[in-house]
């Protein structure tokens, strides 16, 4: 299965291409944005071409998981990815995705990364059966704690990693948060 297309209210997502590159150095350069994922800097172009790859690769490892370019009216408002976990703290491959956003400044406070997450996790455990979608973000960042709340996700656990340059907050570690298929569906019936 390749990746989908999708759509909400006002997200357009599509799966990530070559043609998206331009938008994913914009979005790297905002030390804003870049705040509390990897160093806390913005990246050069020349880094955003080796994360490129990467992020074009996941698409590859799980058949219908990786990242998706978000437009809203026509214009490039930030990404989305559902990947298969990578570290062996976060649990089997098989029947699970690490959701994660990344959206321009200019769309923040908007609930643009909420919808298109809740759109993510719904094909996620609609469409490809997933059975546990988690997301992990610093502890300090409160935004996107809160956002993983109003999904539905709840906090699994806190943990601490090993940093060569470790961000200012880093000190009060990582935070898990998760919701199951059961969870959701559960969530879904009490709406309806």
């Amino acid at each position: 299965m390749s990746q989908a297309k999708l759509r909400t209210d006002r997200i357009e997502l599509v799966p990530l291409s070559d043609e998206h590159l331009q938008h994913e150095i914009e979005l790297d350069a905002d030390p804003e944005v870049m705040r509390y994922l990897g160093n806390g800097r913005a990246r050069s172009r020349e880094e955003v071409e080796v994360l490129h790859g990467q992020r074009l690769a996941v698409a590859g490892r799980v058949a219908g998981l990786g990242f998706w370019a978000g437009f809203v009216d026509g214009q490039f408002v930030g990404w989305w990815i559902l990947e298969p976990p990578e570290r062996i703290d976060q649990g089997p491959v098989e029947g699970q995705a690490e959701l994660g956003y990344r959206l321009l400044r200019r769309y923040w406070r908007q609930g643009l990364a909420g919808e298109g997450a809740r759109e993510l996790i719904r094909h996620g455990f609609e469409d490809l059966r997933l059975l546990r979608i988690f997301a992990e973000t610093m502890a300090v960042n409160t935004a996107s704690r809160a956002t993983m709340t109003a999904l539905g996700m709840e906090h699994v656990r806190t943990f601490h990693m090993e940093w060569d340059e470790p961000l200012p907050g880093s000190d009060l570690g990582e935070v898990e948060y998760a919701i199951t298929r059961e969870r959701w569906l559960a969530c879904q019936a009490a709406k309806a």
